[in-house]
């Protein structure tokens, strides 16, 4: 295992208990309880948690509304994640014009693409563009606009523009929260993007594992009535469920 696999499985067994033991972790992960330490001090460096005797325990919560660090949802969920971009992946065929969006679960969607795909990529993230900058056979189209650290995010009307110009054939979309009326976010700038990318691209799928069902977000970007479907690692709760086939939306996930 990875230490960033082995950092997201600590995070994701704190969110479920508050407190951890450095033994127990040591048990369920195969390892020694001198790597969980190493680990444990590692996580504390970046305020994910706090070291307390004999293990660790969450540095703080985040409130409903608010978006997790960039540090902490990099760190998290990555095996869901990874499912998520092989599944988005497998749906590109070549010679798509396809939009990535911003997000860390869409940075995935780009690593997984075919290393043979020949295609144009048109992205408002900068995390996706490195990714895929090396790619001999794709041509790499990024928006201009005001960066956002972190998720290295571009939006604003620079960005609005550049994709009032583009007819994508698919987009992916990252999301700050999935409901049953659809998908929002917590950047307003970065929301109103999306909903320019929603608009002109033939398919547009969102990117959501199962820690964002049912949570709400600031800003409203598009109802399943507008979207293709959902791409997660989960099966949805039945409200988001029955919204997206309602709509005729896909909902696909491993």
């Amino acid at each position: 295992m990875l230490p960033a696999e082995r950092r997201a499985r600590i995070l994701d067994e704190l969110r479920g208990t508050r407190v951890v033991s450095t033994e127990d972790l040591a048990q369920s992960l195969s390892v020694s309880g001198e790597t969980i330490r190493r680990d444990l001090t590692g996580l504390e460096r970046q305020g994910l948690l706090a070291r307390v005797h004999g293990g660790a325990s969450l540095a703080r919560s985040v409130p409903a509304g608010e978006e997790a660090s960039f540090a902490e949802r990099a760190a998290s969920g990555s095996e869901a994640k990874e499912r998520i971009g092989r599944a988005a992946a497998a749906l590109v065929e070549p010679g798509q014009l396809i939009v990535i969006d911003v997000g860390t679960t869409a940075a995935r969607v780009a690593r997984a693409l075919p290393m043979d795909l020949v295609a144009t990529v048109a992205t408002c993230s900068l995390l996706a563009a490195i990714e895929l900058a090396e790619r001999p056979n794709l041509e790499i189209l990024v928006c201009g606009g005001r960066l956002r650290g972190g998720d290295l995010a571009l939006s604003n009307t620079a960005a609005q523009a550049f994709f009032a110009d583009l007819n994508p054939d698919i987009a992916f979309l990252g999301s700050g929260g999935v409901d049953a009326r659809g998908v929002t976010d917590f950047h307003f700038d970065e929301a109103m993007v999306r909903k320019t990318i929603v608009k002109n691209a033939a398919a547009s799928y969102v990117l959501a594992d199962s820690t964002k069902f049912d949570r709400l977000a600031r800003h409203r970007v598009a109802g399943w009535d507008t979207l293709a479907g959902l791409i997660t690692d989960q099966d949805p709760p039945t409200s988001i469920r029955s919204s997206i086939t309602e709509a005729g939306g896909q909902i696909l996930f491993r």
